[in-house]
């Protein structure tokens, strides 16, 4: 029998967040571990030198290696000091996943859940991380606002129109990809605080609230009746809270495992592991490998009976 193959996933993130699972994929045996460095630069790149060469694939999360946004990709200086301690195993971080990932999870709320989403009222929190959940969206004829000047740069205005946020894209990520990670995204313990008042009435006009849950949780208010949320990664008390906050629909881009959504970065990595590759993949390959391995987007309808709850 062949060994199984291993998948861990080093991220900055809340170490209450940890988890692993064991998975078959078409006969092959995967365990996939997530652990949590609660903000510490240190120790995460510690944990990659002590895991290279002793693993199958490794990623990051609660940072990225790159944003691939309106035709560019745009590089952290924050994670080139975690990537230089992997010099053996190869290292993803999720995001050549995401594009293809999130646009085909956007057709299929369409396609397969039967969802119309023309004219929908979206807020998509940060487009430049999810390009391609945006685009998607906007495909199927949603109204959509983005809160990338919000939620990573603090600036309380929304954004309106493709063409403009492509202009700010351009213009703002080569700069904001040299800031310090913490300054743009929650890592450690401030992804354990609870959401802010401070802007949820921004919330009340949409009905579809769009991306990394992160961001989507930080002003989420406690009235979220029959809006809709497609997000990523969440945990079981994840799905509890906007349960109890009123959400009516919760779809996630990847695969509910053990009762737990992982992050695109953990998804990619198992995907190079099972194809046997040492590099990122092209779109198409993982749009292929998702639908061969059986990876679909979990689905909850949260305001319905527990037998009705799934599709």
């Amino acid at each position: 029998m062949d060994a199984i193959k291993e998948v861990v996933s080093v991220s900055l993130g809340s170490s209450t967040r940890d988890h692993e699972v064991e998975i078959d994929l078409l006969g092959e045996r995967f365990r996939l571990r997530r652990e949590g460095f609660d903000g510490d630069i240190a120790r995460a790149e510690a944990r990659l030198a002590e895991l290279d060469g002793h693993v199958d694939v490794l990623s990051l999360g609660g940072i990225d290696l790159y944003l691939r946004a309106a035709g560019h990709d745009y590089r952290f200086r924050a994670s080139k000091r975690l990537a230089a301690a992997v010099t053996r195993t190869p290292l993803v971080c999720g995001a050549a996943l995401k594009g293809p990932l999130e646009h085909a999870t956007v057709s299929f709320m369409r396609d397969e859940l039967g969802l119309d989403l023309a004219g929908k009222r979206v807020l998509v929190t940060s487009a430049v991380d999810r390009y391609g959940l945006a685009e998607g969206l906007l495909e199927h004829g949603c109204d959509l606002r983005y809160g990338d000047l919000l939620y990573a740069l603090g600036v309380p205005m929304l954004i309106r129109g493709k063409r403009a946020l492509d202009t700010l894209v351009h213009i703002l990520t080569p700069v904001v990809v040299q800031l310090p990670f913490s300054w743009l995204y929650p890592t450690g313990t401030e992804q354990d605080k609870p959401p802010s008042a401070k802007r949820a009435h921004l919330y009340e006009p949409f009905d579809i609230i769009a991306g990394d849950y992160q961001y989507v949780r930080k002003f989420m208010p406690d009235d979220m009746r029959g809006k809709w949320v497609i997000t990523n990664t969440t945990t079981a008390a994840d799905v509890e809270e906007m349960r109890s906050r009123g959400v009516e629909l919760l779809v996630t881009t990847t695969p509910r495992l053990a009762g737990r959504s992982f992050g695109a970065n953990v998804i990619e990595a198992a995907l190079i592991a099972y194809a046997g590759s040492r590099t990122e993949l092209a779109p198409e390959e993982y749009v292929r490998l998702l639908d061969e391995v059986g990876f679909k987007p979990d689905v909850q309808w949260l305001q319905r009976s527990p037998d009705a709850s799934s599709l």
